[in-house]
């Protein structure tokens, strides 16, 4: 691949990941106090793009406000998908503007700047596509590929059956065929997936170039997972070797506050006397945790105040979050309804999406997902699901 041209596809919502993404788009949720979207960034660079499309749609002002016209001194220039109709259809907005080969990928998953390496080392026009496939224990959660030799011979979405898959990573190596595919492959519920435009490649005579590699890959379905990506980060060094590396030099950590290792600790954020923070957990920017409170496993965003005495457990919580004094998130696992579905058995204590205000003493059980700007009153006992600005006593 002679282009150094990437795109990068970050107009969806992340419906998967609501109440979180009521607010601002998937790519901008947080991990280890980043948004996704900015490591996608960082490996493409760190693979040697130097000129980077990126298409909004949901949440844009979100993004472009956030990153501005250029990253790491490399310019962005924002395209618009003013219907969100597919990842298909959103890469239809950058047609006409490349030349040559360029690279896809999306803006919602933390790619390793070798896997993008491999792809651009592999993309030749001899294919129409090439993609970039890893071998993975999960692949039933992603998309599934089947390749003959180095050759793609089946693309699933969701594999459920017992063929031999290998994960497909998201980055791909593209040229102009890739909007004849799309335009050909039958749109699913009036959208068009980039996934249906490559198999529509796969059984065309042009074909499908799988190149497998490794290095580190991970995605945010469910939000769930974000607590996962958070401990990958961390193991992989992505955030910081040191402690000194992981707590902003404004954060204030009390003497007899406790560390248990590995924490991020972000600008402004404050850990109040006998607190006990860790392992794997992360504290945003303006973050109070006061004093006795147990915060383990957990993703507190920005400006999230925990009161004293307060135990929280692997817990997801949005921004402006305020808990009381001696609420109890214990921890999961416990089953998690997301839309019509129940996830059995999820690592999630509870997630309070943006400005959930919860009174002193409340109890959650496993699984519980309250929706933004709910209140708790004191002593409440919470399961199940809480839609938006519900109010609980």
């Amino acid at each position: 691949m002679d282009s150094s041209s990437a795109v990068v596809l970050a107009a969806g919502e992340g419906v998967r990941l609501r109440p979180l993404t009521r607010h601002r788009p998937k790519p901008m949720l947080p991990a280890a106090n980043r948004p996704i979207l900015s490591y996608v960034f960082d490996g493409l660079i760190e693979a040697g793009i130097s000129d980077i499309t990126v298409v909004v749609g949901y949440g844009r002002s979100r993004v472009q406000d956030h990153f501005g016209p250029n990253y790491r001194n490399v310019p962005l220039t924002y395209v618009t998908q003013e219907k969100q109709l597919g990842s298909g259809h959103a890469l239809l907005a950058v047609e006409g503007q490349f030349d040559e080969s360029f690279l896809v990928v999306y803006g919602d998953q933390i790619i390793e700047s070798r896997i993008i390496e491999d792809v651009m080392e592999n993309t030749t026009p001899e294919m129409a596509a090439t993609l970039g496939v890893l071998d993975h224990n999960r692949v039933e959660h992603y998309g599934g590929v089947v390749m003959d030799g180095d050759r793609v011979v089946d693309l699933v979405e969701r594999p459920t059956n017992g063929r031999e898959y290998r994960l497909n990573a998201g980055v791909y190596g593209l040229d102009s065929r890739i909007f004849e595919a799309i335009r050909s492959a039958e749109p699913r519920d009036g959208e068009h997936s980039l996934i249906d435009a490559l198999s529509w490649l796969v059984d065309s005579e042009h074909g499908v170039r799988g190149t497998i590699t490794d290095g580190l890959w991970v995605d945010a379905t469910y939000p769930w997972d974000l607590l996962e990506v958070t401990r990958d980060l961390t193991k992989a060094g992505v955030v910081g070797e040191s402690r000194e590396e992981r707590i902003d030099d404004s954060a204030s950590v009390h003497g007899t506050a406790t560390i248990r290792d590995p924490v991020v600790i972000g600008a402004d954020a404050e850990v109040g006397p006998g607190a006990v923070l860790g392992p794997y957990s992360c504290l945003g920017e303006n973050v109070t945790v006061e004093s006795g409170a147990v915060v383990e496993g957990s993703l507190l965003d920005t400006d999230t105040r925990v009161g004293p005495n307060a135990t929280l457990v692997d817990c997801v919580t949005g921004q402006g979050v305020h808990i009381g004094a001696a609420t109890t998130v214990p921890g999961g696992p416990g089953d998690v309804r997301i839309g019509d579905r129940v996830f059995e058995h999820e690592r999630l204590g509870a997630l309070l999406a943006d400005r959930v205000e919860v009174g002193g003493g409340a109890t959650f059980a496993p699984g519980t997902m309250v929706g933004s700007d709910a209140t708790i009153r004191s002593g409440a006992r919470i399961d199940g699901t809480i839609t938006d600005g519900t109010e609980v006593r």
